[in-house]
């Protein structure tokens, strides 16, 4: 299962990807994520149901005090990609 998700708040400048990183490393999810222009931050992730619940669920509540997270605008699709990590772009 894979999950693409928007995050919108201070997010950028925090270490907001590098904690999503951690995080995606430590519960053995896989995927991409990377800053827009915009301000927000995107990421695409792929692994078990279970394991991207929590990874959403521990990315909107900031990971550190620095980031502030105001919404997570996400959508879980099927894919073929296989990734073989988490990359930060």
């Amino acid at each position: 299962m894979n999950v693409h998700a928007k995050i919108s708040g201070k997010v950028q400048g925090v270490g907001f990807r590098f904690s999503a990183k951690q995080k995606a490393d430590e519960i053995g999810i896989t995927g991409w994520i990377r800053n827009n222009p915009d301000g927000t931050v995107e990421l695409e992730a792929q692994g078990e149901n279970k394991q991207l619940d929590q990874f959403l669920k521990d990315l909107s509540k900031g990971l550190n005090p620095a980031i502030k997270v105001q919404e997570v605008d996400q959508s879980k699709f099927e894919s073929s990609t296989n990734f073989n990590s988490f990359k930060i772009s």
